[in-house]
């Protein structure tokens, strides 16, 4: 037995965002926020599991993605007017709070919704990437770096090479992602090796290389079975093909320009006093965590902290499912018992 997952959309005067639901409508509301180049459909390891347990649960295509609204200006893609939507959707639901839960760029979301309404976040809880306090910039990241992987002199701005590469080459970089988006997501989206661990990423030299590949074409390579299907592949495809890259990838081009001044109008100092989890990716050398100090603001700005190792790559929520959820399972439970569901209601689908 499982809960039916169905297609909605919130339109406002400013946005459109489709999103997914799942479970009563009436339960406590989990908004999952996903990542670059995700759409609402990473989730689909996480919306029936909560569901189940007397969860509402919503994921949304963000900016840029899916079924959501895009636009033609990089400054359309800056976290506040993100945080906005969010805030939208979360009005359009009929909800004053959510506990937040995102991936990748969805963290950076759901950070900041946190950092700048506390009153709208029970809890908060991110895969893959730590909160930065002063945004997540390279001005933020650099110092944080792991030298002993990444020698200053070789490479100056370690694992984040690739965020200069859109600064410097944005119609580059996407016209390279849209020639072939199915292939894109078979290159990327592959599950974590633990034998990269001490070694560069392929991230810190996009420049040098000129493109994530040495530049277009991205290689055809096989789909990786363990994070995604044939099915799940061709769906991230049609979304991207549809909707192209220049969206997703304007997302990075805002990160100094309007992260860090965002950043200052935190609500506390961006000091963070709710409930906060963090899942670490054991095999995630980009976001690397486990021997970098990449995580060390958030432990001294997040008075609530939890923190979690799955042995995993990036794509940790497709993955590593059941770690995943057996992780925010336990964080809702202890942490937030007056937030966990009774009996779980709703309709119900046979599945075979």
């Amino acid at each position: 037995m499982t809960f039916a997952v169905t297609e909605h959309t919130v339109k406002t005067a400013r946005h459109t965002t489709g999103y997914l639901a799942c479970g009563a409508q009436a339960g406590p509301l989990l908004i999952f926020c996903h990542g670059w180049p995700e759409i609402s459909l990473s989730w689909r390891h996480q919306l029936p599991t909560f569901a189940s347990l007397g969860f509402r649960c919503v994921a949304p295509d963000l900016r840029g993605y899916g079924r959501s609204s895009t636009y033609t200006r990089v400054e359309d893609f800056a976290q506040e007017v993100i945080v906005q939507d969010m805030l939208e959707l979360l009005a359009a639901l009929g909800r004053e709070r959510a506990v937040w839960i995102g991936h990748d760029a969805g963290s950076m979301v759901v950070w900041n919704i946190a950092a700048h309404h506390p009153d709208k976040t029970v809890g908060v809880a991110s895969l893959t990437i730590p909160y930065l306090p002063q945004g997540f910039t390279l001005d933020s990241l650099v110092p944080l770096v792991d030298r002993k992987t990444y020698p200053e002199a070789e490479y100056p701005v370690g694992q984040w090479d690739y965020i200069c590469f859109y600064h410097e080459s944005f119609d580059r970089a996407c016209a390279a992602f849209d020639a072939n988006p199915r292939n894109v997501i078979k290159a990327l989206f592959r599950k974590g090796n633990p034998d990269g661990k001490g070694k560069p990423s392929r991230t810190a030299a996009v420049r040098k290389a000129g493109g994530w590949f040495g530049g277009p074409p991205f290689p055809d390579l096989p789909h990786d079975p363990d994070v995604i299907s044939e099915q799940d592949l061709e769906a991230y495809a049609a979304a991207l093909t549809r909707n192209g890259f220049f969206g997703p990838d304007a997302w990075y081009m805002n990160y100094n320009a309007n992260n860090t001044a965002y950043s200052r109008r935190a609500v506390n100092g961006g000091k963070l006093s709710m409930p906060a989890l963090f899942l670490h990716g054991a095999y995630d050398y980009v976001a690397e965590t486990m021997t970098s100090k990449l995580a060390e603001p958030m432990r001294r700005d997040c008075s609530d902290l939890t923190e979690v190792v799955v042995k995993s790559g990036h794509w940790m929520a497709q993955e590593k499912p059941a770690e995943v959820n057996a992780a925010l399972a336990m964080w809702l439970a202890r942490k937030l018992p007056d937030y966990w569901p009774g009996e779980p209601k709703g309709e119900m689908i046979d599945t075979p």
